[in-house]
């Protein structure tokens, strides 16, 4: 009869993998693309550099990986968000303060390694191969982007939006929403900060594209 070794994991290759981007994510969080190295990564993965070369071709191949799977992370937490808050609109304002409110929130500690990738990557962006940025664009925010203007043109659909090109529309709202929230700095922001500059934002957004005045739309 043979028995099985229950120190060895099973699913190894895959294991090792997920171990590997886990490990670089947090390295390449704490020490930015150009100063990250392949052996710290292995350390922090607890794996060889045999380990990681047979996953990857090399640290931009890696880097590529790592932030185009957390984009893919995030981004699907934001959208979540805008179909669950944007799906159904009865009052304009009221329901597109309600969406700002969980869409620019504090960052939830599974995606605080992410936003600090984010912040490495706008310190160094001309150090970082362009693919890797297109990459994480089109995985993360130009996803998250499309879908909410997606809602962005029902809305104007239904006669609720002036909005002639949807997903400028959709910057402009995320823009508006987030450009004062400490979180993107590395702080924590208070309820009272984030509802001032959310509700500020879609009472700017809607100054210019509602269709009345009264943002209402029943």
């Amino acid at each position: 009869m043979t028995r099985s070794n229950p120190a060895r994991p099973r699913g190894g290759l895959a294991g090792k993998r997920s171990a590997i981007v886990t490990g670089a994510l947090t390295v390449f969080a704490r020490d930015g693309y150009t100063r990250a190295s392949i052996d710290a990564i292995c350390t922090e993965a607890g794996v060889s550099t045999r380990t990681v070369y047979n996953h990857f071709t090399d640290k931009a191949d890696l880097f590529r990986t790592v932030i185009q799977e957390s984009a893919a992370r995030f981004a699907d937490t934001q959208v979540a968000i805008v179909e669950r808050y944007l799906h159904r609109v009865v009052d304009l304002e009221a329901d597109l303060v309600e969406f700002g409110l969980a869409f620019a929130g504090p960052v939830r500690d599974e995606h605080a390694a992410h936003f600090a990738l984010v912040r490495q990557i706008n310190a160094e962006v001309g150090h970082i191969p362009q693919e890797a940025i297109d990459a994480w664009q089109e995985t993360g925010p130009l996803r998250v982007r499309r879908a909410l203007a997606g809602r962005l043109r029902e809305l104007a659909d239904r006669g609720l939006l002036r909005v002639d090109d949807p997903e400028r529309a959709a910057l402009q709202l995320m823009r508006l929403i987030s450009a004062d929230n400490p979180s993107y700095r590395g702080l924590v922001p208070t309820d009272e900060e984030i509802a001032e500059t959310v509700t500020s934002g879609v009472r700017t957004f809607l100054y210019g594209l509602a269709t009345r005045p009264s943002a209402a739309g029943g």
